[in-house]
């Protein structure tokens, strides 16, 4: 008899003479164990569950191909995740001052958080914006709010991310040219630009143009920063905001993995070498409280994007490193007892280092009633410097491999996440997915599920539907000044009047033509910026090419 027999036949009086017994003296809590992905979880975990494992193809060394134990053969053992906490509100002065303060307190990475319709390409001063400027992010519309945004902040020395998509042409112009001004040569800006319009159409909304023409967008500037500024990551593919929409762990990685396969095709389809820019795309994940499920899935992911890039596009072992940034999970905080957020993040972020996240944000105690305070804003980052520093879990590298659980829990995600591509592949990539409504009924499906076992109590939130206490929080909430509207109004009036409008006309009418053409549009956009054209003036140039996308249509 061997090993594995013997372990059947222990398993088996195992449940017969200690488990029936302990459960008729205490019953379990449920019958029905299962992850928030809705993957069953068993009483035990044991070898059993691991039979078919080879361990040099499916696991294998941190660094090695299939990349399921982390990207770096060290790992936090040569330096510790980027702390890149997330930060925008109000004007550029408010924001550069709140970055002063973090860099201060040890962050070690900038974030940018973008006003809404910033987002959606509309100046602080159109009537488009009303009521919404400075709101959730910084309010940039020209070169010189920018400007004041990095003010004292050498580009050459700091990586910057920024969250924004359907106007990262623009922005990310507005960076270089900003660089420029200080003196720093493209080729050291190291940074990430989000980048990724298509999880925009079915979780997120702050999209403009139609997907192909988009897509083109996207690709433009992945080819552009190939040659201009290449230490910067083109895209951060992003599962976050398809997990924050409602979308469970497993399908989070599916529909990023196949948004990520659609930019590679479409990439390609413009004659660029897969190893060449593969390299610079960058993920974003969220980590929510469940820490086995969130830890398997970061090793899944890993393993799976390996897997897709090796095979369907014959990619070198550096493309096919899934490099990606986290952020704690912003719908799981709670109005209530806003005080268990810290605790909710905590775990959330430990969750993403035992998972091997390249840099990490943590959200703030008071996200689901405002914009973090100063004082909210520290301690999230005094979480990952106590997680760093003080708790040993970065010392090893995968320290959660070889668990039973883990193990086969990573295996089943990866499953699940596959089949679900193969699904959309079926249906003829990502963009046709997204035309159909599949991925978007997908996600509303899982988010309507999920609220529905909180409402029965199924699924307990506490704070929320279990452990009321009826107190009502106290925290100090930062809010946007109200006068912030018509100060931006005045500054985009003065600056309108002391620049060379007719060099401004002869850029967009640039910008427009180029549109027109099969051109990269990325030179045109930086002649435009330098020019002094305005956020919203570009866009609208693009509009009037372009269109804007209508889901309901």
């Amino acid at each position: 008899m061997n090993d594995l027999e013997k372990l059947k036949q222990e398993l088996k009086r195992w449940e017969q003479e200690v488990v029936a017994p302990a459960i008729n003296k205490i019953p379990e809590r449920s019958k029905d164990f299962k992850t928030v992905s809705g993957i069953p979880v068993q009483r035990v975990y044991t070898p059993l569950d691991r039979e078919k494992e080879n361990y040099h193809e499916g696991q294998g060394l941190p660094g090695c191909y299939p990349f399921t134990r982390g990207v770096q053969p060290t790992m936090y053992r040569s330096r510790f995740w980027t702390m890149r906490q997330y930060a925008g509100f109000g004007s550029a002065q408010e924001t550069n001052a709140r970055y002063h303060y973090l860099l201060k307190q040890g962050q070690t990475g900038l974030s940018v958080a973008f006003d809404l319709p910033t987002q959606m390409g509309y100046d602080s001063d159109s009537p488009w914006a009303r009521g919404e400027v400075g709101k959730v992010g910084v309010a940039i519309s020209t070169l010189e709010d920018m400007e004041v945004l990095f003010r004292g902040i050498p580009l050459d020395q700091v990586s910057t991310s920024m969250t924004i998509n359907a106007t990262a042409a623009i922005l990310l112009a507005m960076y270089c040219v900003v660089a420029e001004r200080q003196g720093v040569d493209w080729s050291k800006l190291q940074g990430t630009i989000q980048n990724d319009i298509l999880k925009e159409y079915v979780a997120r909304g702050t999209y403009i143009f139609p997907p192909r023409e988009s897509l083109r967008l996207v690709t433009d500037i992945i080819a552009w920063c190939a040659e201009a500024v290449p230490r910067w990551n083109t895209m951060s593919i992003s599962g976050y905001h398809i997990r924050e929409a409602g979308a469970t762990a497993v399908e989070e990685v599916a529909f990023t993995l196949a948004n990520g396969l659609e930019y590679i095709k479409s990439a390609q389809e413009r004659g660029l070498a897969v190893d060449k820019f593969a390299p610079r795309l960058s993920f974003f994940f969220a980590a929510h409280s469940n820490i086995f499920e969130e830890v398997a899935k970061f090793r899944a992911a890993r393993r799976l994007w390996a897997r897709l890039l090796r095979s369907r596009f014959n990619a070198g072992d550096e493309a096919c490193k899934l490099r990606f940034h986290t952020q704690t999970g912003g719908v799981t905080l709670t109005a209530q007892q806003p005080e268990n957020n810290i605790i909710r993040v905590a775990y959330q972020a430990l969750a993403a280092v035992l998972g091997g996240t390249q840099s990490l944000h943590t959200n703030s105690r008071d996200e689901a009633l405002s914009l973090p305070t100063e004082e909210s804003v520290t301690i999230a980052l005094r979480t990952q410097q106590i997680l760093a520093y003080e708790t040993g879990v970065a010392d090893t590298v995968d320290p959660l491999a070889g668990s039973y659980f883990i193990e086969s829990l990573t295996d089943e995600i990866e499953r699940r996440a596959q089949e679900l591509i193969d699904e959309i592949e079926r249906r003829g990539g990502a963009v046709r997915a997204i035309e159909q409504g599949f991925i978007q009924e997908r996600i509303a499906e899982s988010a309507y599920r999920y609220q529905q076992e909180v409402e029965r109590g199924e699924r307990i939130v506490v704070g929320v539907n279990r452990f009321q206490d009826g107190v009502e929080p106290h925290l100090k909430l930062l809010r946007v000044d109200e006068r912030l509207a018509e100060e931006r109004r005045q500054l985009l009036t003065a600056y309108r009047q002391r620049r060379n409008n007719r060099l401004v006309e002869e850029r967009l009418i640039q910008v427009k033509e180029t549109a027109q053409s099969d051109s990269n549009l990325m030179p045109a956009i930086i002649d435009a910026v330098r020019a002094g054209g305005t956020l919203g003036e570009i866009s609208d140039a693009l509009r009037t090419v372009f269109g804007e996308y209508d889901r309901n249509r």
